[in-house]
């Protein structure tokens, strides 16, 4: 049965590690030759798991699908900060975490729960004054971020095993997981960065449901001959 992109589809996909959400994006636009392609809701290369890929017509729903919730399951590391506030580079500051105890775990995490201010990282897709704040972070330049409102729902702890802590999020558009590690640590007395991110659902979608990237791939390049020999 010949599908037409053009006409809208949503398509949900595992993203891979160190892939970024636009590599997907041009993978799936180079196999459909769809018009317009796009995602709902970037993933940053070092995470993985969830990413919806509209096609068509669909392209017209990202911003609803962008504005549901997200849940998304990690691990933090304690003890270090990174400019990233991830694994994309390495530590610039050690603190100690040995006073941590599993009750002060629990007991910050329920910190979290609720509306918090957020300042995103400022290795991130944020605009300041036109220009993106990874650029901006990149090339040397100094500039600040302001805190914005976002609404954590769950915040649960599944495994302690200092330095690392293993968590699940329910969370609100525009939060950034990162700075949830970073604030962790430092509300811990110590430091945080995000070591591991994979998202597990976005509103009603589930990862579950998810098509593997290759797997994907090999669909619509079928796909996509089938619609050729109609």
């Amino acid at each position: 049965m010949a599908v037409d992109f053009n006409e809208g589809q949503i398509i949900p996909v595992n993203k891979p590690y160190q892939w970024t959400s636009t590599k997907v994006v041009r993978r799936v636009k180079g196999i459909t030759k769809a018009k317009k392609v796009g995602h709902a809701g970037t993933l940053d290369p070092l995470a993985t798991g969830l990413l919806i890929i509209c096609t068509g017509k669909a392209t017209k729903q990202i911003e609803q699908i962008q504005a549901q919730e997200k849940e998304y399951t990690g691990t933090i590391m304690l003890g270090a900060t990174t400019p990233t506030y991830d694994r994309e580079m390495e530590p610039d500051q050690l603190f100690p975490w040995e006073h941590i105890t599993h009750e002060l775990i629990m007991q910050t995490a329920k910190e979290f729960i609720g509306v918090q201010l957020q300042v995103p990282p400022k290795y991130s897709a944020v605009k300041i004054e036109g220009q993106r704040g990874y650029a901006l972070s990149r090339s040397g330049k100094e500039f600040e971020l302001k805190a914005k409102p976002i609404l954590i729902k769950v915040f649960e702890i599944n495994r302690v095993d200092l330095p690392q802590v293993d968590f699940k999020i329910v969370c609100s558009k525009g939060t950034y997981i990162r700075s949830i590690a970073f604030d962790f640590g430092k509300k811990l007395r110590s430091g945080g960065y995000l070591f591991s991110l994979t998202r597990t659902r976005i509103g009603n979608y589930l990862l579950e449901n998810a098509f593997d990237t290759k797997k994907l791939i090999d669909l619509l390049t079928e796909s996509e001959k089938t619609n050729e020999a109609v």
